[in-house]
């Protein structure tokens, strides 16, 4: 072989070899025509979890981009309906499955058409439950459990000393989200309202007490989240109890007592409401391809690894049956004051679309 054929049979060689190692490549990389934008707007309170698990979701599927968006859960229906977004979501997730089915009916009312691809998944579940700086819990709540009436006669009362407090405590401050943008909120007046034995908003009663509580709760937030974190930064003197979730109540615990000396109290309401997370793929604006890549994001999120992530974040899973003790990092791990892996409560179904209707209205109504 002369030296010339050698050389040219090298070259050929390498030439093979180059184009094999890019076809791999190309196999594995992102082809940018078929890559799929997702926006997933949330409830604040996955915002932690979701963050979390965007990243292990791009990584699984590199032809897919997830952008997160965080809203109230009100806020999340109200803005896709009055088409407020600067954006075009592709998956909502409110804290609450009720707030899809009154975004569905919403939407058929006025398009005539479904608004979901498909039926909607449950992707997390927590309660509702209240949280007290743990000298102010024993005051108002001296046998340990969440009261109702008692918080009632508090807010009434205005301030501390008049309830057996000591009189630096000052003022007594009660937090809650506002019901007209936030699922919390809601849940909170509504269980509030049932505590006085009548399902009727329009009684002297419940309109009375929806006055109490929008007069002591200044500027609510709009999410559960930031109010935690508001409660936490505040703590003792300008916020002493509120109702939250209890998977971001047992995730932000430790961050409550870095803040201040002695971190807050759990307590269960009984009884609360189970709230599930659920997650629907919209049509507006979203076509086939996109709905197929929410579809994969669904998916992941309710398969048993993913399931365990909302877990160590305080939520409960829907899929799977995980124990929630054998979760590595699981907060019910922690002794956290409180915290019950099986709180002995009733659970109550979230308020139907009317209901929230409902507790909207009278909140905005009453002075």
């Amino acid at each position: 072989m002369t030296t010339t054929n050698h050389k040219s049979l090298k070259n050929r060689r390498i030439f093979s070899g180059i184009i094999t190692c890019l076809a791999v490549a190309l196999a594995y990389a992102p082809i940018p025509g078929l890559n799929q934008k997702i926006i997933v707007v949330s409830g604040t309170e996955l915002a932690e979890p979701l963050r979390q698990l965007e990243t292990q979701f791009e990584q699984k599927y590199p032809n897919i981009n997830l952008e997160l968006k965080f809203q109230g859960s009100q806020d999340i229906v109200n803005n896709y309906i009055d088409k407020k977004n600067d954006f075009n979501p592709t998956v909502l997730i409110p804290a609450n499955g009720k707030l899809l089915d009154e975004l569905n009916q919403r939407w058929q009312t006025q398009n005539n058409t479904q608004a979901f691809y498909k039926q909607p998944k449950a992707i997390a579940k927590t309660f509702l439950v209240g949280i007290a700086w743990p000298e102010r819990g024993k005051i108002l709540f001296p046998n340990g459990k969440f009261d109702w009436q008692k918080l009632e006669t508090a807010m009434a009362a205005g301030n501390w000393q008049k309830i057996g407090g000591k009189q630096q405590w000052g003022s007594f401050d009660f937090v809650t989200t506002d019901p007209t943008r936030s699922n919390s909120g809601q849940v909170t007046m509504n269980l509030w309202a049932l505590s006085k034995g009548n399902k009727n908003f329009n009684t002297p009663a419940v309109e009375s007490l929806f006055s109490t509580v929008k007069r002591s709760v200044y500027l609510p937030p709009r999410s559960t989240d930031i109010l935690l974190q508001e409660f936490i930064t505040r703590g003792p003197n300008d916020a002493d109890v509120a109702t939250v979730y209890e998977s971001i109540a047992l995730y932000r615990w430790q961050q409550s007592g870095a803040s201040q000396n002695k971190p807050y109290q759990i307590y269960y309401l009984n009884p609360t409401v189970e709230t599930v997370a659920t997650a629907a793929i919209v049509r507006q604006n979203v076509n086939g391809a996109t709905a197929n890549a929410a579809d994969k994001f669904v998916e992941f999120l309710i398969q048993p690894e993913q399931q365990k992530v909302f877990v160590q974040y305080g939520f409960r899973p829907t899929q799977g049956n995980i124990d929630l003790l054998s979760v590595t990092n699981s907060p019910w791990n922690q002794n956290i004051p409180g915290a019950q892996v099986n709180p002995q409560i009733s659970t109550l179904s979230a308020p139907q679309p009317s209901v929230l209707g409902e507790i909207q209205r009278l909140w905005q109504r009453v002075q």
